[in-house]
């Protein structure tokens, strides 16, 4: 049997070629797939972010995962599959949120986390007895998965290694994707699974980035793990809840064991945007600036993401989060507009409201990348869309890089140095670059086509 892979990308304006370096790191779920598939099975992948899909190459299975943002590219790469006769099966975020639209131009959907359903899948399209969806029934036991990166061979990622080492977060955001997947719960996986993991990528010198949506969500694992990643003498970020940095223990395990820096969702300055988002948790234990004291203590590098759209934001608000996070120095930052993803709260409650500007904006021909999907109640989606946009410029101009690269936490090390200077010029670089780019390829040539249209290839072996 011959398995393809397919990762593809958020959007391409027409003709155009470029591709954004910063969304070029490896895809996780892609190496999950490989490493979960029988090993008779011939697999290839094809990143679409940064080279051509060969639509005619003979396979029998095409696998993609699926989020919100690249729902519309995914659909026209299956249409492509589909009118040549090949099934296409589709699972992750988005196909578990939106199953019965995925469900339209999907022969096989599968709903919630693959580990215990990938292998009897790929069993069943082999036999010609598959079905149509595929519900995981819990959440699965994480330790004895692995990615199989040999399908990253010879792709130019950045040199950043992504290893899982719990999924999932107890906090229950409004805007929260995650918290919708994975219905407020944490998995996490065995310690020895992760460090033998690490030991086989064997890439001391590259920065890891352990890529879990909260490393704190089950505090007395992560001590745990911790300390056991403190002879391996790596280096790595990841993704936390602010109320770590209120714990001194914690903060002295991570530096000990070579935490470089944490992605840390501050979201608003505002307390009542805090609250209706959900997030009052961020005030906790003195607020922002005892917990950024803390983290610099440490030698803990910030990297600060803020929202805005929520009901208390003014055009005031984006100078306010951009002079905050100069003040502090921030590694890096950015500032988003807030994105109503289907399956959460906030969704459901801008919908309820009359306030999305279409249901399935991410299908939309004419929304792009960075406009507002809703109207929001002090200021317009566009004056939204074009204060997020100064916001980053603003941040990542020359001088402000300057400004924050010769802080003594930021560029302590020389390899931080460099990690710094090549981030913080990438995000400057494609500020406007990314904007307004079009969900899809908008130079695609084929209609999406779904299940049972017309013209739509039979189910068959290609060959």
């Amino acid at each position: 049997m011959r398995l393809t892979l397919i990762h593809p990308c958020i959007g391409r304006r027409a003709g155009d070629k470029r591709y954004l370096r910063t969304w070029q790191m490896q895809p996780l779920p892609a190496a999950m797939i490989a490493g979960l598939t029988p090993q008779d099975v011939d697999v290839r992948f094809y990143d679409d972010r940064m080279e051509a899909i060969p639509y005619d190459e003979p396979t029998d299975l095409v696998a993609i995962s699926v989020e919100t943002y690249t729902a519309r590219r995914a659909y026209q790469i299956a249409s492509a599959y589909r009118r040549r006769g090949v099934p296409v099966v589709m699972g992750g975020f988005h196909a578990t949120l939106c199953p019965d639209e995925v469900a339209q131009y999907a022969d096989i959907v599968v709903i919630g986390e693959a580990e215990d359903l990938w292998a009897g899948i790929v069993d069943d399209v082999q036999a010609g007895t598959w079905r149509r969806r595929y519900r995981a029934p819990c959440r699965p036991r994480l330790g004895f998965a692995r990615p199989d990166r040999r399908i990253f061979s010879g792709k130019h990622y950045l040199n950043v290694q992504l290893v899982e080492a719990g999924r999932g977060c107890h906090f229950r955001c409004e805007f929260c994707a995650i918290q919708s997947f994975f219905s407020g719960t944490q998995n996490r996986r065995p310690v020895d699974a992760i460090l033998s993991e690490i030991a086989d990528i064997g890439r001391k010198r590259d920065l890891y980035f352990f890529v879990d949506d909260n490393i704190t969500s089950n505090m007395d694992d992560a001590k745990e793990f911790y300390r056991a990643l403190i002879p391996l003498g790596i280096r790595w970020v990841s993704q936390a809840s602010i109320n770590a940095a209120h714990d001194e223990e914690f903060l002295d395990l991570i530096s000990r064991a070579g935490c470089q820096g944490v992605l840390i969702g501050f979201e608003s300055l505002d307390r009542e945007s805090l609250r209706a988002m959900g997030k009052g948790f961020n005030l906790m234990g003195g607020g922002y600036e005892k917990a950024m004291a803390n983290l610099r203590r440490f030698g803990i590098r910030l990297y600060g993401t803020f929202i805005f759209g929520y009901d208390h934001d003014t055009p005031d608000s984006f100078d306010a989060a951009v002079d905050f996070a100069m003040r502090h120095r921030m590694f890096i930052a950015a500032f988003n507009h807030l994105t109503p993803f289907p399956g959460t709260p906030l969704y459901a409650r801008l919908q309820q409201e009359g306030r999305l500007i279409s249901d399935a904006w991410w299908l939309d021909p004419d929304y792009h990348y960075n406009q507002l999907p809703f109207r929001p109640a002090k200021m317009t989606p566009d004056e939204v869309h074009e204060n997020c946009v100064r916001a980053r410029a603003r941040f990542f101009s020359l001088p402000n890089i300057a400004r924050r690269m010769v802080d003594g936490t930021n560029c302590r090390t020389a390899f931080m140095l460099k990690t710094f200077l090549a981030t913080n010029l990438m995000l400057g670089r494609e500020v406007f670059q990314r904007d307004q780019l079009p969900l899809g390829d908008a130079g695609c040539e084929w209609p999406l086509e779904p299940v049972g249209a017309a013209g739509s290839g039979e189910w068959r072996n290609a060959s």
